[in-house]
């Protein structure tokens, strides 16, 4: 008797739980991005290994697979004529996801060509999209207004973007930016938010000169700066202005162009810069 009290009571539990309320399923997630080199393919394993992901590329039916000023060429051809490159179709049925994490490259200051037909296929309404890229100086808070535009029904969250000369940075970054998005468990460093700028000191002028160095695609000078502790160091936000490039004069009424360059000071390394937002 006592035995058949246990079975039955055993049985009342397991038939509380089958009726009882079921723990949502994981949202299921999709890695998608362009990549013509490596780069963003490699921010894309990371982010997919790191989260087992789904991982899809986007693929041109014709491969931008000529030297950087072909590309460019083609680029520009492309976007003047308004025709944008044929991609194959995907293998991902893109409704099956509740997360698409979508990266690219950024072309003439925003997201690749190829990205921006699948984004006249598909619609990501109601999707989270987490978007990621690679540049060579900066692009990533344009790209995702543009993004933004593009896809209004989509919540679009903070993104992630690398300079192509910082991919050493990927893993640990990744692994920061997956942890704060909550995407990964695992506690992060909370940063203190950058106090008010103040005008660039003599020191903090040398810093913003040693990190931009002679990248040329920024000749300019600090203005205003604003810094906070990082891990392992210091990040600064330099408020600086275009100077006259040698030789050059600019034309009448052309002022100085101000931008925002992001640089990481790291204990015994030099200093360089992470992203310019124009």
């Amino acid at each position: 008797m006592k035995s058949m009290k246990c079975l039955l009571a055993a049985a009342a539990v397991l038939l509380a739980a089958a009726c009882g309320p079921k723990k949502a399923d994981a949202p299921k997630v999709l890695v998608l991005y362009y990549s013509q080199t490596e780069n963003t393919q490699i921010v894309a394993q990371t982010i997919a290994t790191a989260l087992g992901a789904d991982l899809e590329a986007i693929l041109p039916v014709v491969p931008y697979d000529g030297s950087y000023q072909e590309t460019i060429a083609r680029g520009m051809t492309e976007r003047q004529s308004g025709v944008l490159p044929e991609i194959h179709p995907l293998n991902a049925n893109i409704a099956d996801y509740d997360v698409i994490f979508l990266g690219y490259p950024i072309w003439y200051g925003t997201y690749a060509l190829p990205v921006a037909t699948l984004l006249d296929q598909v619609d990501l309404s109601g999707k989270k999209v987490v978007p990621f890229c690679t540049f060579g100086s900066g692009g990533l808070d344009a790209s995702v207004k543009d993004l933004s535009a593009k896809q209004p029904g989509a919540e679009i969250l903070p993104g992630y973007g690398v300079r192509a000369a910082r991919m050493a940075a990927v893993p640990a970054e990744v692994d920061r930016f997956l942890k704060a998005g909550g995407f990964l468990q695992g506690e992060v460093v909370k940063l203190d938010d950058f106090p008010a700028p103040h005008p660039a000191t003599e020191e903090e002028a040398a810093i913003f000169d040693a990190a931009v160095g002679t990248y040329p695609m920024i000749n300019a000078s600090a203005v205003s700066a604003t810094s906070r502790p990082v891990p392992g160091g210091v990040e600064y936000i330099f408020t600086a202005k275009d100077k006259p490039r040698e030789g050059m004069t600019p034309p009448p009424g052309m002022e100085p162009q101000e931008m925002k360059v992001y640089v990481l000071a790291e204990e015994g390394k030099a200093p360089e810069f992470t992203q310019v937002v124009r």
